[in-house]
Order: structure tokens, then C-alpha cells, then sequence
């Protein structure tokens, strides 16, 4: 389980932060003082720091200066639009600059994105008695392996990255298929069904009507 540092001062926001990256089964502490986040992310041997740009104590910017040497992963979120913060920030060796207000799956898309490309990301997921890898690309229910397309393949790497959570068609487009897709969100539709049908999946990745689905963990 990856653990993940949330730096962020808005209690609502940081417990918000702290539910949605639990129910995504990653393992979460908070810090709300700039002062101590150095500290805390030298001594926490951390995964990924989710650390906001405007705190007390030190800001974001000069705490990612005390920690560089750790080579802990940073991904900065802030309120700011300013260009030249993000320029900043990315210079000084942050992984992703994400601007307040944000939908929280896409800050577990880049999260995962980041992980990945520090070899931390996950790459074998378990579910009942089904098991992907995503390196192989391999998906197997009750041991033996199942023809999945590639895009039923990240459809269904993409709900168990997000299990109890409701995710949205457009999430699901804008995720797997891109924000450049120009299709229609009957496309989720039919790839969800086939993807519940090849995997047997009726009954957990149930259907929420006028929005979207969930891959139900219970």
C-alpha cells in the first residue's frame, strides 16, 4: 500500500483529500503546518506528497527546497493560476502542478501516473477472484485468462483503482479514452456491459442512474 503525505491547511479540504485517496486504497497522513512538513516527509519515508503552495509556517516552495535531496515526489496543488508558480514549482522538480478546485479522480489519475513513472505505481490488482496485471496485460477470473479489447482492458484497471467510488461517464471518457475523445458516452456504456459480462461482474459494478457506475468492494 503507497503512502501519501497530504500538506494542505483546509481541514475540509485535506479530510476530503484523505477519504477519497483511502477509498482508493492508499495509506494517508496529514500535516497542516508548513513548519513540520519537512520533517514529517524525511522522517515518514513517503511515497508521494500531495503538498498546497500557500501554508503557514514555510510555503509549498520552500519546503520542496529543504527536501529535494529526498527525492520524494511532489505534486503541488494549489489555488494559484499564475504561470510562473507553476513554471517555479515544476523547475524545482515537482512531478504535476494540479490548480484548486479539482475533481479528486483526476488527481488519482495523475497520482497513479506519477507512481507509475516512479516505479511505485501498482501494477497487479486483485478483486474477488479476479487478478490483472498491467504490465503483462493480463486479466484472469478464477485463474484462467480472459480476452479482454484494450479499452475494456483500462476500463476495468481503471474501476479497481477506484473501487467504492462513483465515477462519472465523462470521467471515464476523459480517463481512458482521452480529453481529445469526440465520441459519445454511449461508448462507456457498451464497454461497462461487456466488460460485466466477460468478468461476471453483475451485481458489483452496478449502474447509477443519470450519472454514471461503481465497482462495489462489498
Amino acid at each position: 500500500m503507497q503512502k501519501i503525505l497530504i500538506v494542505e491547511d483546509d481541514e475540509s479540504i485535506a479530510r476530503m483529500l484523505e477519504a477519497t485517496l483511502e477509498m482508493a486504497k492508499y495509506e494517508c497522513r496529514i500535516c497542516c503546518d508548513g513548519s513540520l512538513a519537512p520533517e514529517e516527509i524525511r522522517s515518514g519515508r513517503y511515497d508521494l506528497v500531495l503538498l498546497d503552495v500557500m501554508l503557514p509556517g514555510l510555503d509549498g516552495f520552500q519546503i520542496l527546497e529543504q527536501v529535494q535531496d529526498m527525492d520524494t515526489p511532489v505534486i503541488f496543488l494549489t489555488a494559484r493560476e499564475n504561470v510562473m508558480d507553476k513554471v517555479k514549482g515544476l523547475r524545482m522538480g515537482a512531478e504535476d502542478y494540479v490548480v484548486k478546485p479539482f475533481e479528486p479522480m483526476e488527481l488519482l489519475a495523475r497520482m497513479e501516473v506519477v507512481l507509475r513513472r516512479r516505479n511505485k505505481g501498482r501494477s497487479l490488482y486483485t478483486y474477488e477472484d479476479i487478478e490483472v496485471d498491467v504490465d503483462s496485460h493480463l486479466a484472469k477470473k478464477g485463474g484462467a485468462e480472459i480476452a479482454l479489447t484494450p479499452k475494456e482492458f483500462d476500463v476495468l484497471v481503471f474501476f479497481l483503482q477506484h473501487q467504492d467510488i462513483a465515477v462519472t461517464r465523462e470521467q471515464l471518457l476523459s480517463s481512458v479514452w482521452g480529453y481529445e475523445f469526440e465520441g459519445e458516452s454511449r461508448t462507456v456504456d457498451i464497454h461497462v456491459q461487456q466488460l460485466r459480462r466477460k468478468m461476471c461482474l453483475q451485481g458489483r459494478l452496478v449502474t447509477i442512474p443519470k450519472l454514471g457506475y461503481r465497482l462495489e468492494s462489498r
